[in-house]
């Protein structure tokens, strides 16, 4: 049998070669082909020195993630690692591309640690719910000290190979095109002395430290298990034996990989990708169309975001508005937002002039006629969509895309206003727009085959995570809050607090409640105007000018750094308006207000599913993830679901009178 692991001799150096496309996943065949790369190297004589490297784009990137769960096969990694550390030859690891997770641990197993300058290495495992588990937790500490191994595992960013060398994590930065040849140079200058073994090294404890990271990075890690469990590792590294302190690791990452967190983080990294495949489209046969300049409608908040992700990506866009003032002012906090992330270092210093020079700002539509797509991000209204997009219709170039940002308007509507439909798609984008990372792409009935192709590879090119939705009222995340929110004031009238509600939801991992968000949002968006007419408690808010945190009153009092209290008043309102319904008063659980504002979010979820409005139920946690800032670590909705236990979720909707969908009922939701 053959293994995606070759040895090349250099006189006295081995060099030990990993050829695994894509990224030299640490999967069986290769961890055979290490094993048996070491034991010619170190049983070898006349071999002084053994250099280990990867061809293709990367060194080792991580773990195979697809034995997770399954049997194993082949030496272990701690097998390979534990030979490589105990070996009596300077092992070099030439490290190139990314060094991450196992492929990281392995560097650290060696003596010693070349890279060239555009390497990155990391230990990123956290991100799925897990640790370093394979003596990472143990041998960073004793390397780079507590504070650094903390950074790394508990956080999991990686690092470049600049800081890797200022922290002690790499050796030498060497040439960005001699890696190999100035890895066996330097293997050679070990030759003959003591071989240099982390796991002999003494990590010396930093409680405060450790205090400190804790504090910093409470709210990043607020729910999470796998962060804590990194951070107990670490300090055991600093208070026990190494052999002990990987005992322990293994047990700690034993009770991450078992646990309902790792499985849902894991869960989304697949769903992730997974959201990108369109069910009837082949990638292989579809030609995209190209995408040079961008026309955006609209220059407030919305378009102004959505303009800002082009120009990041180093496309050109046209914006357009009605009035100078506006177009200016549009204009204006889009410089300002580039400059405060260049001042932050996000950015590079001359990052703000290179994307603002590719914007062209204009008061005339007919200024759109050489764009390749078009997307409107006006008032959220059909009429002035559908007479916007006839103007469109007439004055864009044949095959340019015509997408609308529209949040919950019928799309095929929208597209029935133009000659065109098959160039018409929905592209529904999340407030700040140049931030949130999701974009929900709506396939119309009559939206191209290209079209959708298209828009879905652009959305990855400016760095948004796209799932395809169905046209239907809110399409999948919007139409799923309807019902939590129609709910959530339900439970106010029957005697539930804004302050309770929100707290279940904030308990649970959300950011913020549904009346928190309504806040922030505004009580007033799509309040008609009126204040004489006062139909629910929303309306009586509205009528009052407590229109949220920008008049410091909505459903709860704010001073003046926003921050919230209960309010009397609102308590005042909600009474009245219960007193007027003659509605008893009563106990609210927060079991029942889990049972009645999320458990029929996941009921909406499937009804969407068997309506063909989302392609799969990961796709639906895609988009309350990265759309709604559901928690990660609860994998999304749907995946919440069948760990919660479909029959549990189907209790406590019936008990409540809520009509379920059939495939929850039958515990077939996909």
């Amino acid at each position: 049998m053959t293994f995606p692991v070759r040895t090349e001799r250099h006189d006295d150096v081995l060099v030990i070669i990993s050829d695994s496309p894509p990224v030299n996943a640490l999967g069986a065949d290769v961890r055979e082909g290490l094993k048996a790369g070491f034991e010619e190297g170190l049983n070898d004589a006349s071999i002084k020195a053994i250099v280990l490297r990867c061809d293709g784009k990367t060194f080792f990137a991580g773990a195979d993630i697809t034995e997770f769960g399954k049997p194993p096969r082949g030496p272990g990694l701690h097998e390979v690692l534990d030979a490589m550390d105990k070996a009596d030859k300077p092992i070099v690891a030439a490290i190139h591309g990314t060094a991450l997770g196992g492929g990281c641990e392995t560097a650290l197993a060696c003596h010693y640690r070349v890279a060239v300058p555009s390497a990155v290495l990391g230990t990123p495992e956290v991100k799925l719910g897990l640790l370093p588990g394979a003596g990472g937790t143990q041998r960073l500490p004793r390397l780079v000290g507590v504070k650094a191994a903390l950074e790394m595992v508990a956080i999991g960013d990686p690092v470049p190979a600049k800081k890797a060398a200022e922290i002690g994590l790499v050796d030498r930065v060497v040439g960005e095109d001699s890696l190999e040849a100035d890895a066996i140079a330097f293997a050679r200058e070990q030759i003959g002395k003591p071989v240099p073994r982390i796991s002999e090294k003494t990590a010396t404890a930093d409680p405060e430290a450790v205090e400190a990271f804790r504090k910093a990075n409470a709210r990043k890690m607020r729910g999470f298990d796998a962060p804590e469990a990194n951070i107990r590792c670490v300090e055991a590294a600093t208070d026990r034996p190494f052999a002990e302190g990987m005992k322990f690791e293994r047990e700690e990452f034993m009770k991450l990989m078992m646990g309902t967190q790792s499985a849902a983080q894991r869960h989304l990294f697949f769903a992730e990708r997974q959201a990108a495949k369109i069910d009837d489209i082949d990638p292989k046969t579809t030609t995209l169309r190209p995408i040079n300049k961008v026309g955006v409608i609209g220059a407030g908040t919305m378009g102004g975001g959505i303009s800002m992700n082009f120009l990041s990506a180093g496309i050109a866009v046209t914006i357009v508005e009605m009035q100078q003032d506006a177009l200016d002012r549009g204009t204006g906090v889009m410089r300002k937002n580039y400059e405060a992330s260049a001042a932050k270092g996000r950015i590079k210093p001359d990052a703000p002039d290179k994307a603002m020079g590719l914007l062209t700002p204009t008061l005339s539509l007919d200024d759109l006629a050489d764009c390749d797509l078009i997307i409107e991000a006006v008032y959220e209204n059909m009429d002035v969509k559908k007479e916007l997009f006839g103007k469109l219709d007439k004055i864009a170039k044949p095959g340019a895309i015509l997408a609308s940002n529209t949040s919950y308007l019928n799309v095929d509507e929208i597209a029935a206003s133009t000659s065109r439909p098959e160039d018409v798609v929905g592209m529904h984008f999340f407030s700040p727009a140049n931030v949130m990372k999701l974009l929900e792409v709506v396939r119309g009935e009559k939206t191209a085959k290209d079209v959708l192709a298209t828009v879905m590879a652009l959305a990855k090119k400016i760095r948004k995570v796209a799932v395809v939705a169905g046209v239907t009222h809110g399409f999948i995340g919007n139409r799923m809050l309807s019902p939590r929110q129609q709910e959530a004031n339900k439970l106010l009238m029957e005697g539930a607090t804004p302050e309770q509600i929100d707290k279940v939801h904030v308990d649970f991992g959300m950011p913020m409640g549904p009346f928190q968000m309504a806040d922030l949002a505004g009580v007033d968006i799509g309040w008609h105007r009126d204040p004489t007419r006062v139909e629910s408690i929303r309306d009586a808010l509205a009528a009052e000018g407590r229109w949220g945190q920008k008049k410091q009153a909505g459903f709860y009092d704010y001073d003046e750094k926003r921050n919230p209290t209960p309010s009397p008043r609102v308590a005042e309102i909600i009474e009245d308006f219960r007193s007027k319904s003659n509605m008893a008063k009563r106990d609210i659980t927060d079991q029942e207000i889990v049972e009645r504002t999320l458990y029929p979010m996941v009921n909406e979820g499937a009804l969407i599913l068997e309506e063909g409005k989302a392609q799969r139920a990961s796709d639906v946690d895609v988009v309350w993830i990265y759309g709604y800032g559901w928690p990660v670590y609860r994998g999304g909705p749907m995946f919440w679901a069948k760990t919660e236990g479909y029959e549990k979720v189907v209790a406590g909707l019936e008990k409540h009178g809520f009509k379920v969908a059939q495939t929850l009922k039958d515990g077939t939701v996909k």
